[in-house]
């Protein structure tokens, strides 16, 4: 018959069926099938029937029976997928336009992004809050990470749905990040209008970076669990977060340690995690929140914006602080000249000093943050009241002894005295000893070199072979090394300003 595949032609020859067939030209007319001669076996032997020429029986699957027999050697294939339509650049950046206008505009204005595909702008490492990726570009957790800020947006876009979703899941509370806007529908609107089958669909999602080290990776840079924690916007949280300070588990404080001192017993190190979960950080973060308690009583108002101001705490049984939530002092701001970042550093430090009666013990770079209201200074977790008796108290005394033997400046500053680097006897005279000195040492290192925190260095001016760093370098050196060590001229927070503001009205003749 036309227009017949041919296997039905021998389904009804050999299953002698002859089921009535309607002629497409004549409808109604019922007309027998043509008869088709029997091809002879081409292969068979002799007193042996071809497979396709013996007898189907009939009855219930013999259709199937009988397509087996006739293509023996013949799998179904599988209808191939229809291929995902790839867009062209055009739409791909009208749509990647839409969602960040949806998402972006207001969240990052101002603040440097960049797209995942590029290098981020500025100098190498520098870090940017917003960065946007499209299929083909780097969009993994583990790639995005690294290049943001703390808080930073990742916003990805794609015409495939289920790649979309599949990797926000990758990111929904895993790997550092907070899906903040889940898979939407973004439509690049053509002329103004929405056109059925002309304008441009795709999928996106945005996600926050909001812890300061991925799961399961080791630094030296911080201690505790610090995450930004999700909260109804306010005054204390314009941006929708605080900044949540946790006692690590003893799980992840075990596995820093082994990563550490891979060589030590295991049971030796269990002992230490113990001891570190269950007394030694919780005495630390109890006397964090009473310090930032006391600063923001104590400090005038123009510097209590430039520490953190405490929002609320989770006690334990014992009454110690185990979870302390603040104020995110999140960086941003105009970029500030090398000079102004040394300067407002040295006033913020001469108020903790003089106003609050408080060290900070730690004035690391990674402890220092830039924000639209100046420098400030962060974790206060090892600060302690000026006067305070600490060896009073047996164990306060064993662990601000333990922290002053294998602190990071404590260290430094044994080596720099050992070298000759350090002469000045106000400075050496105080190693490793709880003292506001060795807060005036550290703060006069970090200004002469401000780039050491990446998260920083966009937000400072520093140029190594400007007169303003050239002048700054031998501040730092007249604070270390001065002429006459017996009877140095900086000792102190205020005397660094006064050599700061000497300085500045050098440069500015």
């Amino acid at each position: 018959m036309p227009g017949q595949h041919p296997i039905y032609d021998h389904i009804e020859r050999d299953a002698r069926v002859r089921a009535p067939q309607r002629s497409p030209s004549t409808a109604g007319e019922v007309i027998p099938p043509p008869t088709i001669p029997r091809p002879a076996a081409q292969s068979a032997q002799p007193n042996q029937t071809a497979a396709s020429d013996r007898p189907i029986a009939a009855g219930p699957g013999f259709l199937k029976r009988a397509l087996r027999r006739l293509m023996p050697n013949t799998k179904a294939q599988p209808t191939p997928a229809r291929p995902t339509p790839v867009r062209n650049d055009r739409s791909m950046q009208k749509l990647a336009a839409a969602a960040h206008r949806l998402w972006l505009r207001r969240a990052v204005a101002g603040r440097p992004t960049a797209r995942a595909g590029q290098a981020n702008p500025g100098a190498p490492g520098q870090l940017v809050d917003a960065l946007t990726a499209t299929p083909g570009e780097p969009k993994l957790p583990d790639e995005v990470f690294p290049r943001l800020h703390w808080g930073g947006l990742f916003l990805y876009l794609g015409d495939n749905e289920k790649s979309v979703r599949n990797l926000a899941e990758a990111y929904d509370g895993k790997r550092g990040f907070t899906v903040e806007q889940p898979v939407t529908v973004i439509h690049a609107n053509t002329l103004g209008m929405r056109l059925p089958g002309v304008t441009p669909k795709g999928f996106a999602f945005l996600a926050r970076k909001t812890q300061l080290i991925q799961p399961g990776d080791f630094t030296e840079r911080f201690t505790y669990h610090v995450e930004l924690t999700p909260c109804p916007a306010g005054p204390f949280a314009p941006d929708g977060y605080v900044v949540t300070k946790r006692v690590p588990t003893y799980h992840d404080l075990l596995q820093r340690l082994r990563h550490k001192f891979p060589e030590t017993d295991l049971n030796d190190l269990r002992k230490r995690a113990h001891k570190l979960v269950d007394h030694v950080f919780p005495t630390f973060l109890t006397r964090e929140a009473a310090m930032l308690g006391i600063l923001q009583n104590n400090l005038d108002p123009a510097f209590r914006d430039k520490v953190p101001k405490p929002l609320g705490i989770e006690k334990d049984q014992r009454g110690f602080v185990r979870t302390l939530h603040m104020k995110w002092m999140r960086i941003g701001g105009e970029p500030i000249s090398q000079l102004d970042f040394a300067l407002q550093a040295a006033e913020l430090l001469a108020a903790l000093h003089d106003q609050a009666r408080v060290m900070h013990l730690d004035l690391r770079m990674d402890n220092m943050v830039i924000t639209p209201v100046g420098v400030g200074f962060v974790d206060f977790g090892s600060a302690c009241r000026i006067g305070e008796q600490v060896s009073r108290s047996p164990m306060l005394g064993e662990l601000f002894g333990e922290m002053m033997r294998t602190s990071q400046i404590q260290r430094m500053l044994g080596k720099m005295i050992e070298r000759g680097h350090v002469t000045n006897n106000a400075i050496a005279d105080v190693y490793g000893k709880v003292d506001k000195t060795v807060d005036a040492f550290y703060l006069a290192v970090q200004i002469a070199k401000p780039h050491v925190n990446p998260d920083l260095r966009q937000y400072i001016a520093y140029d190594s072979e400007s007169d303003t760093a050239k002048a700054l370098s031998a501040l730092t050196a007249a604070v270390l090394r001065p002429k006459n060590p017996e009877m140095a001229q900086y000792k102190s927070a205020t005397d660094l300003v006064r050599g700061l503001r000497r300085i500045e009205r050098r440069v500015t003749r």
